[in-house]
C-alpha cells in the first residue's frame, strides 16, 4: 500500500516562460512575460518547429531540470533512472531525475536540480532514510515530518565537468557547464547537470526508492510505494554505461527486465542544441551507443534442450555412416 509522504496545492508553484537565443558557440536564456502556474504551463508545452538547430531565437513555454546522477556504492559506479508516468504525454519512460524550474530560481537552475535529488532519490537503511550534503551544505530533507531521517551517515553530492559548450542566463554563465538542448515537442529548454552522489560505505542494507509527485483530486501529491521501488541502476565500466539494468534493495542488486522499456528524450540523439524525439526504445539506444548485450544465463530446462540437441545430432550422424 502506497505510503502518502506530503501534499501540495499545484497552484502555488509558478515558473516562468524563456526567450533563448543559440549560436553554434553558446546558448543563452532569459525569462519573459508573466509567471505561469502548473497548468498554465503544461498548455504552452506543444510542438514547435526549429529550422536551423545551431542558430535560433525562440520563445519557449518553461526551464527544465535533469541530473545524471552518478551512484558510488561499494566501490562502483551506477547511472541512476527514475520510472515515470508522463501524464501529458501518456507514456511511461525511465529518466534522469528531474522538473520543472520554479519562477524564483531561473537564474539558479543548479539549486532546483539538487532539490529534486533530495526529493525523488530516496536512500534507506535498516536504521532509517540518510540525509546528503551538497559540498558543506545540508540537502534539504522533503519528507522529514513522515519518514526518519539519520543525521550520521551522509551520503555526498558534488558536481562534475559537464558540457563543452557554454549556457548563459543573461549575460551569466552557468559555471558547471551542464548540458543544454531545446525539446522540439514540448517547445522547452533542458539543462542537465552532471552529479555524483558517493554512498558512506558504514551505511549496510541499503536500499533505494524514488518518490514522485502526481496530481490527485486536484492536488500534487508524493507517495512511497515499496512494492514498487521505481529507482533502477546502469552500472558503469570506465565510465561507460553498460546494457543492464538493476533495483537495490538490502545491499542486493536485482536484475530488471528491459523489455519494452522506452528511455526519455534525454538519451535520444541530439542534433545541435536540438532533440526531436519524445523518446526512445531501450534496445535502439543500447544500438546506437554499441553496448554489449550480456547473455542471459541459462536455466536448467534450457541446459537440457542442450543436450538433447546434441544428442540427436550424434544419433542422426551415427545413422548415416
Amino acid at each position: 500500500m502506497p505510503r502518502t509522504l506530503t501534499t501540495k496545492n499545484p497552484s502555488n508553484f509558478k515558473t516562468l516562460p524563456l526567450f533563448v537565443e543559440a549560436t553554434p558557440e553558446a546558448l543563452s536564456y532569459e525569462s519573459v512575460g508573466m509567471p505561469l502556474n502548473f497548468v498554465q504551463t503544461l498548455e504552452r508545452r506543444r510542438q514547435i518547429e526549429v529550422p536551423d538547430s545551431e542558430r535560433f531565437s525562440v520563445e519557449l513555454a518553461n526551464l527544465g531540470v535533469s541530473v545524471r546522477l552518478t551512484l558510488n556504492w561499494q566501490g562502483r559506479d551506477y547511472w541512476v533512472l527514475v520510472r515515470q508516468r508522463r501524464e501529458d504525454r501518456g507514456d511511461v519512460v525511465l529518466k534522469l531525475i528531474s522538473g520543472y524550474v520554479p519562477a524564483h530560481e531561473v537564474n539558479l537552475p543548479l539549486h532546483t536540480a539538487i532539490q529534486e535529488v533530495a526529493e525523488e532519490c530516496l536512500l534507506e537503511t535498516p536504521e532509517g532514510w540518510l540525509g546528503g550534503r551538497f559540498n558543506d551544505t545540508w540537502l534539504p530533507a522533503p519528507y522529514a515530518s513522515a519518514l526518519h531521517y539519520r543525521e550520521a551517515l551522509p551520503f555526498r553530492l558534488t558536481t562534475r565537468s559537464g558540457a563543452a559548450r557554454p549556457v548563459r542566463c543573461g549575460s551569466l554563465n552557468l559555471i558547471e557547464r551542464p548540458r543544454a538542448y531545446v525539446h522540439l515537442p514540448t517547445a522547452s529548454l533542458q539543462l542537465i547537470y552532471d552529479l555524483r552522489l558517493e554512498v558512506p560505505a558504514q551505511a549496510k542494507g541499503l536500499s533505494l526508492f524514488h518518490v514522485d509527485e502526481r496530481l490527485a483530486k486536484g492536488q500534487l501529491v508524493a507517495r512511497l510505494s515499496r512494492s514498487k521501488p521505481d529507482l533502477y541502476l546502469i552500472p558503469l565500466n570506465d565510465g561507460q554505461p553498460c546494457a543492464e539494468l538493476y533495483t537495490l534493495k538490502k545491499d542486493k542488486l536485482h536484475p530488471a527486465s528491459t523489455r519494452g522499456i522506452f528511455l526519455a528524450e534525454s538519451f535520444a540523439p541530439q542534433e545541435g542544441w536540438l532533440v526531436r524525439e519524445e523518446r526512445v526504445r531501450w534496445r535502439d539506444w543500447v544500438a546506437e551507443k554499441g553496448l554489449a548485450v550480456p547473455k542471459k544465463p541459462r536455466t536448467g530446462l534450457q541446459k537440457f534442450k542442450v543436450k538433447a540437441r546434441v544428442l540427436v545430432r550424434m544419433v542422426r550422424g551415427g545413422l548415416h555412416k
